[in-house]
């Protein structure tokens, strides 16, 4: 985050996590092709890849969105990061990514034991949609409550892939979909990219990754005459949104006993983003954000590390 500037390549942010995750941290494998997109790209679900590997230019004013997990002693991780290039969030940059860190708060503050995954799907789409809701982009008319919206499958437009997904010996772990014992997957958008429907149990590791995304054909289809989505979006408004990329919030989280543990202890509010962009120390000695349950946020790192990165 704090290499990754205005005039430097994506695939030099490639180059930085994997020299720094082996080089002071001995993990030398990655578990996945890292994602590093910018500006636009950054709407591109899994950008980074042969077609689209991590080559464009990053410009002031943009976002990056940067996936990127290593893998170590066998097992993978999977963390997503967005943030200003330049250090500092605009007005609307702001806004968005603050409704996709609410939804990240209020799946994370409803999982323990028992919870459907489905329903903590559902429950980010509506804090996602409550915020494009206040950026005119949704429109709330015919006496439809937010919670309709999502049913009508609204949030599917602006969160495509599915919320997480379990993660162990493999990034994409297996035991989402287990045929006679698991809920079968969804036909509907959004729904049917989840890669588990499982109701969550102690000991499960999963990824909860809300995003919020302007994909220029999703939109284009939602505004089609023929849409029933049509009468609840401002086409006036999701113009002005063509080429903002996405914002993505990726944690590794355990469930627990009674609740979750959040294992990812990136920085996450955007006080904490534009902190570290601009110099400050990184991990924090206070938590300021305690509704993320980071619970190893404030201690020594067991690995001997650089503050360099």
């Amino acid at each position: 985050m704090i290499q990754t500037n205005p005039n430097t390549y994506e695939y030099q942010a490639e180059a930085t996590f994997r020299y720094v995750a082996y080089y002071h941290y001995g993990a030398r494998l990655a578990g996945y092709t890292s994602i590093c997109a910018c500006g636009p790209s950054a709407a591109v679900l899994h950008y980074g890849h042969a077609g689209a590997p991590n080559d464009g230019l990053i410009k002031e004013g943009s976002l990056c969105l940067h996936d990127m997990g290593a893998e170590y002693f066998g097992y993978g991780s999977d963390v997503t990061c967005t943030f200003p290039a330049g250090g500092v969030f605009d007005p609307r940059q702001r806004e968005v990514y603050e409704g996709v860190l609410n939804a990240q708060r209020v799946v994370i503050g409803m999982m323990k034991p028992g919870v459907a995954w489905t329903d903590c799907h559902k429950a980010a789409e509506g804090e996602i949609l409550k915020k494009l809701i206040q950026l005119g982009l949704v429109i709330i008319t015919d006496g439809k409550s937010v919670e309709d919206l999502v049913e009508m499958r609204l949030g599917a437009v602006f969160m495509p892939h599915g919320l997480g997904h379990l993660i162990g010996v493999d990034t994409h772990d297996v035991g989402g979909y287990l045929e006679g014992r698991t809920p079968e997957r969804s036909e509907l958008p959004g729904l049917k990219s989840l890669r588990t429907a499982r109701i969550l149990e102690k000991d499960m590791t999963i990824t909860v990754e809300p995003g919020c995304y302007f994909i220029k054909h999703l939109m284009d289809e939602a505004l089609h005459v023929d849409s029933p989505l049509k009468s609840y979006l401002s086409e006036e408004i999701m113009e002005q949104y063509h080429g903002f990329g996405g914002v993505r919030i990726e944690d590794v989280v355990a469930v627990t006993e009674d609740g979750c543990d959040n294992y990812t202890i990136c920085p996450r509010t955007i006080e904490e983003v534009e902190h570290v962009k601009a110099g400050g120390k990184w991990p924090p000695m206070k938590d300021a954000a305690k509704e993320l349950k980071r619970s190893r946020l404030c201690e020594a790192s067991p690995l001997t590390g650089s503050d360099e990165f």
